[in-house]
């Protein structure tokens, strides 16, 4: 098995502490924004408008990732509203991160005026290395819990100050969802450019991350059961599909008609 013993606290200073989740995260996000400004500038975007875009997604993103994981918790949230605005004690959720920034984007968008869906091609391509980028840091941090395994790739985390210390083997199912995220950008990285109509990339992302996270979240063990023994995770990912597939046939039917 693949025992981690990096303390999850990579720096403290008097009150403060930063954690390796936490430097992942900002990591993720430059380099997330950077791949999507070069990827604006080749499909001939404005980078001013990317990066207003990016800046209310980010926004979204930060009060999405927070208001799913309170409302995934409520029981303990409703008797600490204290700690609702707490984020940076961990309760993050990466779907509440991708909705959320969607939707404030594609608001900011139409009332900017700007062509939604040529910019949600190439953000698909950032948003997607920057979730794999930020599971780095959920590895060494091991806050995700997993189901027991005696697989030769279980981990165990031995850091007195990680969340999962004293816990058995686990699988590994965060970077299970590296290696998927990645897996996606590579589908992705390939098919730009050549998929019609413009926003077909981002819809595909959306799909496919939603099929993999489904069940991949089987393997995990920190969200609640919502209905039918399946988690809010799984039943958002259900919505996405259930939402975005008909959605892309219909502008792919509707962009072939128009083509013809």
């Amino acid at each position: 098995m693949i025992h981690i013993g990096l303390d999850p606290i990579l720096l403290t200073w008097g009150p403060f502490s930063i954690s390796w989740h936490s430097l992942f995260i900002v990591v993720a996000v430059v380099v997330g924004v950077w791949l999507s400004a070069r990827l604006v500038v080749k499909a001939g975007l404005s980078m001013d408008r990317l990066y207003s875009l990016a800046l209310w997604g980010i926004i979204g993103g930060i009060i999405g990732t927070r208001l799913v994981h309170v409302i995934d918790y409520w029981g303990y949230f409703s008797a600490n509203p204290r700690v609702i605005l707490a984020f940076w004690q961990g309760g993050l959720a990466i779907w509440g991160a991708i909705l959320g920034g969607a939707i404030a984007g594609v608001i900011f968008a139409r009332i900017k005026g700007f062509p939604i869906p040529r910019y949600g091609d190439q953000f698909a391509l950032g948003i997607i290395l920057a979730q794999a980028i930020g599971r780095i840091g959920c590895i060494i941090n091991g806050e995700h819990f997993s189901t027991i395994t005696g697989l030769p790739w279980a981990v165990v985390y031995t850091h007195p100050n990680s969340p999962a210390y004293g816990r058995p083997s686990t699988h590994p199912a965060v970077a299970y969802e590296l290696l998927m995220d990645l897996f996606i950008f590579g589908i992705l990285w390939k098919l730009r450019g050549r998929i019609q109509p413009d926003g077909s990339l981002f819809l595909l992302y959306l799909i496919l991350y939603s099929v993999g996270r489904f069940f991949l979240s089987f393997l995990r063990l920190d969200s609640n059961t919502v209905f039918l023994s399946l988690n809010q995770v799984q039943w958002i990912s259900i919505l996405v599909l259930v939402v975005v597939v008909p959605f892309l046939v219909f502008r792919k039917v509707s962009h072939r008609g128009q083509a013809h």
